[in-house]
């Protein structure tokens, strides 16, 4: 039997979440529902004998997260392909596509997107499984939600009436996000479900589509396949051919053009994470986070006289208290206060684009900033000095380097330390420290199997991230 391949594409930046989800950290990679990203989820949700480790489609910018986000689950995945720019779903599924002709030429896709939550994984699975032999016959199948309302921020599939099948049944047509009046008629009419976003087909069917629907697109992703490069543990798409592609997503490129389109019907729960109110929507779920009043509550928080609302405190440590309020999501991290009302939430995307145009760094910026071996914060930021915390993944290391205009002083406050300092290499444990003067070559390593915590105090006339001089290694570890 053919292998399921899961195709988790998570390159978004999923603005209309700020300010937990940035640019620098999207709400895939976030924490929102459950113990586990959205992202990790996902990855974890299609396991078994029927399943090959995922393929992940991605950029540049989220690689090392999506690396360790898949290390924390002990998953190795099939595949991290690196798309050179972002071009919409139809390319990045094609190159997926074409990379597993290459490599399982009977293979079989089921293409998700990393940032939606399906509280019932098993019931999820179950119905993949049960997709396998449609999906063998030449046909892409789509997954619909039976609606429970009339939703206007999805879009809608229009499915035949009578049908030879109860499992598969053909599509009529697809619609667009609809107004209120029109999901209302949908909902009452029966006959329409929610698109999910989920494609299950043979990675031939998809090649077929392509080179029918979208020839042009075809043979661009063709020559970015065939001009691929290695990177690491990573797959880079050939940039030229790339750049090329006319964006577009697969429900326009090739769902809505095609003549073979059976929609599976999901009874589960699903959700698109698609901005604060679906947040509270799915959390709302678990009952010991609502009060009496109807709030989600999460973190240190305190309400008074408030209704109907989400109250966040998202970071450690922040404080947030609300006072005769309703129907609003207030959001705050340590340095970005989001406050709105629960029916505006799709407006939070303009706010950021505002931020933008004022050049405020949080708009696409986190506090913390992550690295391949980790992540650090600024925790003080002043004239001639800035304080940082560094946190050093099992087995990380920093690149070897030099400041022109800094010194670094550095306290161990978790973990063990291994430090090379020019050509002397020596370790550190909780509460002891070292000194690196200006222009010393320099590296920090976590040789351990814990995470390593160390504050780091810069002096200098200069504090920029820029000031770093990497080195070949020079020295034995």
């Amino acid at each position: 039997m053919a292998l399921i391949y899961p195709i988790i594409l998570c390159g978004g930046s999923g603005t209309r979440l700020w300010p937990v989800s940035r640019k620098s950290m999207p709400k895939q990679f976030v924490q929102l529902v459950g113990e586990q990203t959205l992202f990790q989820q996902a990855c974890g949700r299609c396991t078994g004998a029927n399943f090959a480790p995922p393929i992940i489609i991605t950029s540049s910018d989220y690689r090392f997260i999506a690396a360790q986000q898949l290390a924390e689950l002990g998953i190795k995945p099939t595949a991290i392909l690196l798309e050179p720019e972002g071009k919409n779903t139809a390319p990045a599924i094609l190159a997926a596509a074409r990379y597993l002709q290459d490599h399982d030429s009977d293979a079989l896709m089921v293409v998700m997107s990393s940032d939606h939550a399906i509280p019932d994984e098993a019931a999820f699975t179950k119905m993949i499984e049960a997709s396998i032999m449609p999906a063998s016959g030449g046909n892409i199948l789509t997954f619909g939600i039976h609606p429970d309302r009339p939703e206007v921020g999805y879009g809608y599939i229009e499915y035949e009436e009578s049908s030879d099948s109860d499992f598969a049944i053909p599509v009529r047509a697809f619609h667009e996000k609809p107004d209120l009046e029109r999901a209302q008629a949908m909902l009452n009419s029966g006959r329409y479900l929610w698109n999910a976003g989920i494609f299950m087909a043979a990675s031939q069917t998809f090649l077929d589509a392509g080179l029918l629907l979208v020839p042009d697109m075809m043979q661009m992703v063709e020559k970015a396949v065939a001009g691929m490069t290695g990177d690491l543990d990573f797959l880079r798409l050939e940039a030229t051919s790339w750049s090329a592609i006319i964006a577009d997503s697969v429900d326009y490129a090739l769902m809505e053009k095609a003549d073979n389109i059976l929609v599976v019907k999901f009874a589960g729960s699903w959700l698109d994470l698609g901005d604060w109110q679906a947040v509270k929507h799915q959390l709302a779920h678990g009952v010991d986070d609502v009060d009496a009043s109807g709030n989600l509550i999460k973190g240190n928080t305190v309400q008074i006289d408030t209704e109907n609302s989400l109250l966040w405190s998202a970071v450690e440590g922040q404080a947030l208290v609300a006072a005769g309020v309703s129907n609003i999501v207030a959001v705050a991290m340590s340095d970005a206060v989001l406050v709105a009302d629960l029916s505006k939430t799709q407006s939070v995307k303009k706010a950021v684009e505002l931020l933008k145009i004022e050049q405020i760094s949080q708009a696409e910026q986190h506090a913390r900033d992550w690295r391949p071996w980790g992540w650090f914060e600024s925790l003080v930021i002043a004239q001639g000095y800035q304080v940082k915390r560094l946190h050093v993944y099992p087995g990380g290391r920093l690149s070897l380097q030099s400041h022109k205009h800094r010194s670094e002083h550095w306290v161990v406050t978790d973990g063990h330390a291994t430090i090379q300092i020019e050509d002397k290499e020596f370790t550190l444990e909780v509460n002891q420290s070292t000194y690196i003067e200006v222009g010393q070559k320099h590296r920090l390593s976590n040789h351990t199997d814990k995470p390593l915590t160390i504050i780091e105090v810069q002096t200098g006339s200069y504090l920029g991230e820029d000031d770093i001089i990497r080195y070949e290694d020079s020295y034995k570890r």
